[in-house]
């Protein structure tokens, strides 16, 4: 199957199953579960919940097993999409193309809408049907959405300002901010598949590097941060740097890795 066809097959199967798991825009209160499925239902790559059922497959795991954990990273990062482009954070007025969730329904719902999802997401890690892998889940999830990881680099996203920012402290921002959670969902793969200690580190480590490209080929799509400090060529070079110590890390999957490496050749050369 060609990655194309990979991603689309995926992206239908995750956008099914969280059509599934948010509660109905008519149930009570009608307010809030409209915010919240307007905002994780918009028009998103699913790259997160995309590359834990990636690496679960190359694991030997279930799709049955990750696929609510897959949604409920979804979830994860929807919330945090919600909360940074509110007016006390990057003051976004419009997500995909379409008004941000606080300006279409408002910033109390819209808080809210954040927290509902938050709380439904980690609801979600603990469906899987073996009960430590369930607490193993959690942890995971929970490490990378918490002050260690995506909040912590978006609190020094919002202290330091861009014409401060060197080397070290991009680092930690993105490798926070954006990449922790990329980086959890391919632990989390991992984990539901029942993967020795060994490869979850090494899967792990692939995580790492491309949520790293993630967010410096933003940066360069965006001319921001890595690409103002060294440059877009510089910066797309260390990008593609990164991105071949992330398919070192796999290649003990041999050809059950192929899905994992095409995602991450596919990552670095977007231009959008």
């Amino acid at each position: 199957m060609k990655i194309e066809d990979y991603l689309k097959e995926k992206k239908q199967l995750v956008d099914q199953a969280l059509d599934q798991y948010l509660p109905g825009e008519d149930q009570y209160p009608q307010s809030i579960h409209r915010a919240m499925r307007y905002s994780v239902l918009g028009d998103g790559k699913r790259i997160r919940p995309i590359l834990a059922l990636a690496s679960c497959e190359a694991c030997g795991g279930k799709l049955e097993e990750i696929l609510p954990v897959a949604c409920g990273i979804e979830m994860i990062h929807a919330y945090s999409l919600i909360h940074d482009d509110l007016p006390a954070l990057d003051n976004d007025d419009f997500r995909r193309d379409r008004p941000s969730c606080h300006k279409q329904f408002g910033e109390a719902t819209a808080i809210l809408a954040g927290d509902a999802l938050l709380t439904l997401g980690m609801r979600l890690f603990g469906k899987p049907s073996d009960s430590e892998v369930c607490r193993a889940v959690l942890e995971v999830m929970a490490h990378g959405a918490g002050t260690d990881g995506m909040i912590g680099g978006q609190v020094i996203d919002l202290e330091v300002k861009p014409a401060d920012r060197d080397q070290p402290t991009l680092e930690y921002i993105h490798t926070r901010k954006t990449g922790a959670l990329i980086a959890a969902s391919v632990k989390a793969g991992a984990v539901v598949a029942g993967a020795d200690d060994g490869s979850v580190e090494k899967l792990t480590r692939f995580g790492e590097c491309i949520g790293l490209v993630f967010q410096i080929v933003d940066d360069i799509l965006d001319n921001e941060d890595y690409a103002v400090l060294f440059g877009p060529a510089k910066a797309r070079q260390e990008a593609r740097h990164l991105t071949d110590k992330a398919k070192e890390q796999i290649a003990f999957l041999g050809e059950r890795g192929e899905v994992l490496t095409e995602i991450a050749d596919m990552l670095v050369s977007r231009l959008k």
